[in-house]
């Protein structure tokens, strides 16, 4: 097979282990086999696709789509800002990740860095997978990382969805004081920014994590990050 069709191919499978959670399809599975071993699989599955589409990545030829100047320097600008939203996400009480609904019960739910989107580890991805599409500017890129754009992108609208029919009114009180879209419920006055409750643990976080990719950088992916 073609090395770009072989990633385009793994690529789709990857999506699509994804995007089965929020079909009918998952219910069906948890009512199955039972919601542990479902989260089990979903999570083999999704290191075994994950992995064969990086391996096709790495198989496939590097064929220029665009040479935009200085734009392979715009990951060190952008980086900083995608790892502290994945840091702050991960560091905080989420409701929209799995097992943390139960912080829709607090009186004040959305705290901290949900006060600026209610999916800061999706949109640390979408930064991440947006700036290296660019960056890289071949065609190999702009499907591995394009993949990796329409699911965060998409995946935060499906994850709205599921969660919205699932948990009924809790959702919806979270909903009306957060935003999918960076920094939109404190544009429209539904909520407000508030540092001191990220604080410089999340942001430290993120640095960190920003320095150790550059610097692990050539010996992770072959290449410098600048």
């Amino acid at each position: 097979m073609d090395p770009i069709a072989h990633l385009a191919l793994a690529t789709l499978v990857f999506l699509a282990t994804h995007f089965v959670s929020s079909t009918s399809l998952r219910g069906s599975l948890v009512e199955a086999i039972g919601e542990k071993a479902y989260l089990g699989s979903y999570v083999l599955v999704s290191l075994l696709t994950l992995g064969w589409m990086g391996w096709a990545y790495g198989q496939a030829p590097y064929v220029t789509l665009w040479a935009i100047p200085g734009v392979k320097l715009w990951p060190l600008a952008v980086m900083p800002f995608a790892l502290i939203l994945v840091a702050a996400g991960l560091l905080g009480r989420n409701p929209t990740l799995v097992g943390q609904a139960g912080a829709l019960k607090s009186a004040a739910p959305a705290r901290g860095i949900l006060r600026v989107t209610r999916h800061p580890m999706m949109w640390g991805i979408a930064l991440w997978a947006a700036v290296h599409l660019l960056a890289r500017g071949d065609a190999a890129s702009a499907i591995f990382f394009g993949g990796f754009l329409l699911l965060s992108l998409a995946g935060t609208a499906l994850i709205d969805a599921r969660k919205a029919d699932a948990l009924g009114e809790d959702w919806r009180r979270f909903a009306e004081v957060t935003s999918n879209v960076p920094f939109t419920a404190i544009v429209e006055g539904r909520n407000r920014f508030v540092f001191a409750e990220i604080g410089w643990k999340g942001v430290l976080a993120g640095l960190g994590l920003f320095v150790i990719v550059l610097l692990a950088h050539p010996w992770l992916f072959g290449v410098r990050a600048y």
